[in-house]
Parts: structure tokens; sequence; C-alpha cells
């Protein structure tokens, strides 16, 4: 079959600064992530050496403030790097999502003592974050979480178990949220932990249908000590800079399920140009063409709806419905675009020699991060029809 290499996707960028930026991640994509990627996630090898590179490149930090170590560019132009960076490696995409959504809490809720002495290194300085909400018997009901922060005297003692959390057991600090009151949402309080503190410890990561390079663990707490310049916000305000973090990080999912998607379209296209039969290409006959088409206009219109989410973002206006969107709409895309591009390849879309089966595998598991999409329907009907009825 001839090689049909894909073409760039055509980006509407606001800045020329801005498509420097992509073409050094494409550059970066295509020389040290994407050629090791099949073979890096049959091992379940964890790729440390391109965030450590990432860092060095002053990508980790994008979308935050370049008096910290930060880029300061726009959420729509940090979602597009995003959306390249999961196209070549979903384990490298969405880990630097959520390197981002653990940064979030001290970089808008912090201190200035704060983040003078911890976003530099956090954000340049080449530390991988980790962010531990959900737990054990608390996925989708976050505000139950049991892990408890004990005040005493200057400081705060951590114990409890966090699960599902991507980088457990490799992240230099932990974004940790923990009841320091009573029942509910209004006990909840935010702390910045080492990731050496003495007593915090990780299980053996998860064993995963996709997504085998990137560590998921059950992170444990065991009388685990902090300062409380450590805290981060007001006691009880946890939950709300908890759910402000996850607004912003559903849009990071969203633009790491359209850079899968693209790339399980870009493989489609590829093999169907190339592959012949009764004589001819099979991207010559209908039944294929259509279906690519579907599959390239679900990607088209979903990396709109997370653009457009982003947009209100970068304006200072409201975008929480728009998320939950963009989360819904693209996750729900990827897993019918990736499913739809193993039956392009047929028998062979069924096998490890291409990456479509392993881009189907990987689309899964964003319908259920960082709030399944059963979640994101309540959120935008909330929106809709207001709360629902006791």
């Amino acid at each position: 079959m001839p090689d049909r290499a894909p073409q760039p996707v055509d980006r509407q960028l606001p800045t020329d600064e801005a498509r420097d930026l992509i073409s050094l991640v494409r550059d970066i994509a295509q020389r040290e992530i994407a050629p090791k990627a099949a073979e890096e996630e049959d091992a379940g090898r964890f790729p440390r050496e391109i965030f450590t590179l990432l860092s060095e490149s002053g990508l980790l930090g994008l979308p935050y403030d370049s008096e910290y170590g930060g880029g300061d560019q726009p959420y729509e132009v940090y979602l597009q790097v995003l959306e390249e960076l999961a196209a070549a490696r979903l384990t490298v995409g969405l880990g630097v999502s959520v390197h981002s959504l653990a940064c979030h809490a001290l970089a808008n809720y912090g201190t200035k003592e704060q983040q003078v002495e911890h976003l530099p290194d956090m954000l340049g300085g080449g530390l991988l974050g980790a962010y531990c909400l959900s737990e054990p018997a608390s996925g989708s009901d976050a505000a139950s979480l049991r892990t408890k922060a004990v005040r005493d005297g200057d400081s705060w003692v951590l114990d409890g178990t966090k699960a599902w959390i991507t980088h457990g057991g490799v992240a230099d600090f932990c974004t940790v949220l923990a009841r320091t009151g009573g029942e509910g949402a209004r006990g909840i309080t935010a702390f910045l932990v080492p990731g050496d503190a003495e007593g915090l410890s990780a299980a053996v990561p998860e064993k995963k249908m996709g997504m085998k390079g990137s560590p998921t663990a059950q992170v444990h707490f065991d009388g685990v000590r902090i300062p409380d310049g450590r805290r981060i916000g007001e006691e009880g305000q946890g939950f709300a800079i908890a759910l402000s973090a996850l607004d912003s990080g559903r849009l990071g999912i969203a633009a790491c399920a359209v850079g899968v998607a693209q790339a399980a379209l870009d493989e489609a296209v590829a093999y169907a140009t190339g592959r012949e039969q009764f004589g001819r290409p099979i991207a010559d006959f209908q039944g294929l063409r259509f279906m690519l088409a579907d599959m390239a206009t679900r990607i088209e219109a979903g990396r709109s709806l997370y653009l457009t989410a982003a947009r209100l973002r970068d304006a200072g206006r409201p975008f929480a419905r728009q998320a939950a969107m963009a989360k819904l709409f693209c996750t729900d895309a990827a897993m019918q675009v990736t499913i739809d591009a193993v039956q392009v390849l047929g028998g062979y879309g069924y096998t490890a020699d291409f990456p479509v089966e392993r881009y189907m595998r990987e689309a899964k598991v964003l319908q259920i991060v960082e709030g399944t999409n059963q979640i994101q329907r309540m959120v935008i009907a909330r929106h809709l029809a207001g709360p629902e009825s006791r």
C-alpha cells in the first residue's frame, strides 16, 4: 500500500507566537513521542523523559502566568497543544492535562507567597503533578470523600486513600482534597503535598485496558504531616476549588479526545486510500467514503465545541456548561471514530500491527475520567432546568 502521510490540522491560531508554538509541539511529537508510542504503551512504560523535555521546552505551564514560569497562553492555544500531543500519544497529552489540573489550585487560589515559593518549579522546573480527589468509595460523588486532614498546631496531618490517581507513584507533588470539617462539600480543604512526604505511598498501578504507559494508582496518606503554609485557599473552600479546576480539566480531556480521534481518522484515510480490493482503492466505495466523512465531521464539530468553551474562558465569561458539553461530545465522538477506524481497517484494525485498536481502547477511558459522561449530562441539564427536585 502506498504511504499517504496525514496532513496537519489547519488551525485557527490567534498569534504568530501560537503558530510557532504549534510547530514546536508538532516537531517534538513527530521526533520524540510518536515513534516510540506503540512499543512503550505495549510495555507499560511511563515516558518521564518526555515530560522533562516538555518542561524544558516551556510546555508544562502554558496557560499560567509567565511571572512564575508559565507560558501566558490563552486556553484556546493550550488546548490545541494538548490535542497535538494526544494525537501522538494519549499518555503524554492526558499527562500534561492532569499536570495543569494539579497546578490550578495554587495558581488561582494560592497566596502570593505560596505562588512565589512553589509555582516556578511546578510550571517549568521539571516537576510533575497529580490531582487527588477521587477515592475508592467516592468517585462521581466527590463531596462525600473521607480522607481527613486534622490540624496539629501549625501543621496538618493527612490520613486516607485516594483512588484512580494519574501519575500515582511518580508525581513530584499532589494537589489533595481532604476533609477538615463536617460532612458535605463545605467541610473540604485543598492542600499541596510533596510527592516524597513521609507517610505518602502508592499502590501497585492498576492493570488497564488502555493507556498502559500512564500509571494509575491508589495513593495512601498515613499520617502525612504538612505545614499550614501548604493549605491552599480557606478552610472549607476546597470543594469549590476542585469544581473550578474540573471545569478547565474537562476541556483538557475534550482536546485529548479530539487528538485521539484525529489520529484514528488519519490512519483510516491512509489505509483506505492505499488498500485495493476489486481492482481499486477501498476509499472509492461509497460505504467507506461516507464513514470517513462522518468521522471527519464529528472531529470538526468536537474541535469547534471545545474551542468555543475555551474562548469563553479566555474572555472571563462562564463556561462550565460548555465545558461539560465539550467533554461529553468530544469523548463520545472519539469512541465512535476509533470504532469506525477499526472497521475501516477490517481484520488489520483488530491487530496490534496498526494503532487503531490502541486508539479505540484509549478512547474509552476518556468517557470516564474527570466526570463520567453521565455526570456531564447531569451538569448540562442543571444549567438548563435547575437542580433536581428532592
